[in-house]
């Protein structure tokens, strides 16, 4: 167990709570506003040629390719922060993140450069997923390494608001940019969040050189209990538990870029509701992920992770088959209702994971095995939703977008319900 003079004062978990925090919300601000711009421009920007769903889906598949390098970013800086330190690793993953997203609001579209400007388009989107792939797991276990036991969930609960604020950040930003400018917005305005970008990875790494290394990883050094291949070990040791995790994890990344990535392409192109409702819209409902993530954060620590993730699992099932049919109302309050359900489970289920997939791998390979099986669950849960909603919608109807939710969701309870709860674990002793 955790000594007493391991624990964090409150002013010191506070700059941790912080160091994390602003980390993750950079990162996510940086992927959701590649998000929305596949949803509302990309498609012309960078595929004029192609007809709109095929240009839909071009756009979306960029925004997949980042997924699909999440779990390589992940590999790669897991393996490196098990070998040298969460700290160090946070700051390359935040500057390849942040400085690739910038990049994105340069890059001339295809009037301009022709089949080069979505090739670079792609490139970069490789690198960003190369980079988020590190960071989330690295946020993560800075938190739940520092903490306290019996408040670690509370504490890891920081990097997992970063996906809310970070996109209620990027939506704003889209927002403000069509109501100054819209009729540049689809030239030139949708630019602008993504330049933002340089500007918010400067206050990330003045943040993030002021912590220092968390203790557990501390001790593992001292008592020379690293690792020298931690993704090998990882896979030997617990592969079921990186399996499972990742399994868990796809529900919420489902339900988070179906609710907003799909169904603003969906509203806008399909129901042809105004793009300016629509944005405001789906930021009313991600207030709802967060609060939501602060409430589950919190139980979390009271009645345990394993249980509060399967209510939310087996409660999304049904949410899932009367989303669309809210939708299809277009009606804009029901509209909210659907979304912000979506995205209110989505908390629930989310707020654990920052302590449980940490406290789930030993420290000799911790980071690989969190970011690995956050970063996968990204590729199962996150990347390929919205492609299959895309082709499912134009096929069968909007109602097999909402059944493919149910079965994500039906997979993510059943893989919960093998993983074991980690509420007491002791993080220098966790048993496979």
């Amino acid at each position: 167990m955790q000594s007493p003079s391991s624990l964090r004062t409150g002013e010191s978990m506070a700059k941790v709570a912080v160091a994390s925090f602003i980390g993750t919300t950079i990162e996510f601000f940086d992927f959701y506003a590649y998000g929305l711009a596949a949803a509302l421009v990309l498609n012309k920007a960078f595929f004029p040629e192609l007809s709109d769903v095929a240009g839909i889906l071009a756009a979306f598949s960029t925004y997949a390719i980042a997924f699909a390098a999440r779990p390589v970013g992940a590999a790669i800086f897991g393996h490196f922060g098990d070998r040298v330190g969460r700290k160090s690793i946070l700051i390359v993953s935040l500057l390849m993140m942040g400085l690739s997203t910038a990049l994105v609001g340069l890059l001339p579209g295809y009037a301009t450069l022709g089949v080069a400007a979505p090739i670079l388009l792609v490139l970069l989107r490789l690198v960003q997923g190369i980079g988020l792939g590190g960071e989330w797991g690295g946020a993560a276990l800075l938190a739940t390494e520092h903490a306290p036991q019996g408040h670690r969930a509370r504490w890891a609960m920081f990097p997992q608001l970063g996906p809310a604020i970070g996109f209620i950040l990027a939506n704003g930003s889209f927002l403000l940019a069509r109501v100054a400018a819209p009729d540049s917005f689809a030239t030139f305005g949708w630019r602008i969040p993504f330049l933002v970008s340089f500007i918010l990875v400067l206050v990330g790494l003045w943040v993030r050189l002021s912590i220092t290394e968390t203790p557990v990883f501390r001790r593992a050094a001292q008592a020379e209990r690293l690792s020298r291949t931690p993704l090998a070990e990882l896979i030997g040791n617990q592969w079921k538990r990186l399996l499972l995790g990742a399994g868990v994890m796809m529900i919420q990344y489902a339900l988070f870029y179906t609710a907003t990535t799909y169904c603003l392409s969906y509203t806008t192109s399909v129901l042809e509701i105004d793009q300016t409702t629509m944005l405001i819209i789906v930021m009313l409902a991600v207030i709802m992920l967060g609060i939501a993530t602060v409430v589950s954060s919190v139980l979390a620590d009271l009645i345990g992770r394993r249980r509060i993730v399967m209510i939310a699992c087996s409660i999304s099932i049904g949410w899932s088959l009367i989303t669309f049919p809210l939708i299809n109302t277009q009606n804009h309050l029901l509209i909210w209702l659907a979304l912000a359900g979506c995205l209110s489970l989505m908390g629930l289920s989310f707020g654990p994971m920052g302590a449980f997939l940490p406290e789930l791998f030993q420290t000799r390979y911790r980071y690989s095995g969190a970011a690995l099986a956050y970063s996968l669950g990204g590729v199962l849960g996150g990347a390929l939703p919205p492609l299959i909603a895309v082709q499912l919608q134009a096929s069968v109807g909007s109602f097999a977008v909402g059944v493919m939710l149910a079965v994500i969701a039906i997979i993510s309870l059943v893989c919960m319900s093998r993983l074991p709860e980690t509420r007491t674990a002791d993080l220098d002793q966790v048993s496979a």
